[in-house]
């Protein structure tokens, strides 16, 4: 201490920002950030158009997306940009929805701050609030069984809404429902589990959306190795092959001294029947199908081609794995391993035309399936994409947790009433900071409101009043302006995409508002970017 000053050592280039000034920071930036996907939320959301330094364009209502592509300088904002996509890894979708919250939030905290509650009772009450707010949460789900198609479809049609995608949704939905369906499996608590893995999404460009199909089994994008091998095969008995169909190098140096062109022509003779006898071993498993991880050479692709045996070289090892998976087969090492047992089953294998892929499909109970998508131009391909692997997820989370909640903003309106009514039973500054916590949520069903061009404050009250009267499961229908109820719309969605959204949200949001000094190591003062 020199004079009564505090001496306070950092490195260079460190700016600190202290007190309020550092709280409002991270609310600048919650702010700005849930402002800038908040339009695209909901059915009625609008799209954004990101173009990249390198000239690259994304067009997308994905709240996920839209983040990812943002280039987010200030460290509060990277944290809610985490969240985002913390929230699309755990449950594929509600990104959006977890952004928004965050921005209300802090948005609450702010006034509280303002008003001189400490940092320490605001993040008290939050805890409190997402508490109360998922035990309210459990008792609005509704039960959803394995076999309860029209519900999973419903899920999957309500994750897609609001997409570009909205003429094909219908057809889209009932493939994904049908592809997650088939891969589930039972565990021995009744429970069913889905891998993700074990639904791959592939996209050819050309054709129109509504081409897209379920494959029950595998595409690759390789041609057959050989023009003179059939471009098409019934009844597909397919050979997995891990070694190369070709002369290897030996494991140690060597060399071989030929000194007469018979000694050359029996070499050669020789490599020749070696080549011949890894194709007579295919052959003899009776495989029509080959797909090799390695090369293979032109001597074994005439002899497989002679014996109208379709065959496929360079195929990499994850497409391999899901092609044993799909097919039912086993990867092997060595051809005299192949036998019927090993050897994979399909209906049918054989290439697209103008394209270079092949599919083997119409596998026999795959446990690994394919979503084949197709789309006149790439950027449309891409945001089916994203609609797909949303539709899956949420398809996927309904099946394991077997509970759904209802949309509209219906659970958020909920919500809000029931967890201001605990507030006043906890009493105290802390009750505050939960009334702050449920009038969060408000956020939800303005912006519905909002994105789909009503009187905000009209449709609030109204779905406040129905909610009054015991109506739980009333919502806005964005399309009409009415408050109906959203289980008979059919506007749900699992029960995890809910909870995880509000989780996070919350968590950030008790992190953010917590932080009193923050030392950032750049130029220039941190701030939203």
């Amino acid at each position: 201490m020199l004079a009564g000053q505090p001496i306070i050592i950092l490195r260079e280039n460190v700016e600190r920002t202290r007190g309020f000034e550092a709280q409002r920071s991270n609310i600048m930036a919650a702010k700005a950030i849930a402002a800038a996907v908040r339009t695209t939320l909901g059915p009625r959301g609008m799209d954004k158009m990101l173009v990249s330094s390198s000239g690259d364009v994304v067009i997308t209502n994905d709240g996920a997306t839209i983040l990812h592509e943002m280039s987010v300088q200030h460290p509060g904002g990277k944290l809610i940009v985490e969240v985002a996509e913390t929230q699309d890894g755990e449950v594929g979708d509600g990104t959006t929805t977890a952004t928004v919250l965050v921005g209300s939030l802090m948005e609450e905290a702010e006034r509280l701050l303002a008003q001189e509650v400490h940092p320490t009772i605001i993040a008290n009450g939050y805890q409190l609030g997402m508490e109360k707010a998922l035990a309210i949460l459990d008792e609005l789900a509704i039960s959803v069984g394995f076999g309860d198609r029209d519900d999973l479809l419903k899920i999957a049609d309500t994750a897609m809404t609001g997409k570009s995608i909205e003429a094909v949704k219908d057809k889209v939905a009932g493939i994904v429902v049908d592809a997650v369906l088939q891969v589930a499996s039972k565990t021995d608590q009744g429970t069913y589990v889905v891998d993700e893995d074990d639904i791959k999404i592939r996209m050819q460009v050309g054709d129109s959306m509504h081409d897209a199909e379920l494959i029950r089994g595998v595409v690759i994008d390789k041609q057959r190795v050989f023009e003179q091998m059939p471009e098409k095969v019934r009844d597909a008995k397919v050979a997995l092959l891990a070694l190369p169909l070709e002369v290897t190098k030996t494991q140690v140096k060597s060399k071989i001294k030929i000194t007469s062109s018979d000694q050359m022509k029996a070499f050669s003779e020789q490599e020749r029947e070696s080549l011949r006898k890894l194709a007579d071993q295919i052959v003899a498993s009776g495989a029509n199908v080959v797909l090799c991880q390695k090369g293979i050479a032109d001597a074994v692709q005439y002899f497989l081609a002679k014996h109208g045996i379709y065959a496929v070289e360079d195929v990499n090892e994850n497409d391999m794995k899901f092609a044993a998976k799909a097919l039912c087969g086993t990867i092997v090492n060595k051809p005299e391993e192949l036998n019927a047992a090993t050897l994979g089953h399909a209906e049918k294998a054989g290439e697209v035309p103008d394209t270079d892929l092949t599919v083997i499909s119409g596998c026999d109970n795959p446990k690994a399936v394919t979503i084949l998508l197709r789309g006149t131009s790439q950027l449309l391909l891409d945001e089916l994409e994203r609609a797909v692997y949303d539709a899956t997820r949420v398809v996927q989370d309904a099946i394991e947790d077997g509970k759904f909640v209802v949309g509209g903003g219906s659970v958020e309106t909920e919500l809000q009433m029931r967890i201001r009514d605990y507030a006043a039973t906890v009493g105290g500054r802390v009750q505050l900071a939960i009334e702050a916590f449920a009038n969060s949520f408000e956020i939800i069903p303005r912006t519905l409101a909002e994105n789909s061009g009503f009187d905000t404050i009209d449709k609030v009250v109204d779905m406040r009043k129905v909610h009054a009267d015991g109506a739980k499961y009333a919502g806005l229908n964005v399309y009409t302006g009415e408050v109906v109820d959203m289980r008979e719309a059919g506007v749900i969605e699992p029960l995890r995409v809910k909870t995880q959204a509000i989780k996070s949200a919350t968590e950030t949001a008790m992190l953010l508002v917590r932080v009193d000094d923050m030392m950032v190591t750049q130029t220039g003062k941190p701030g939203p970017q």
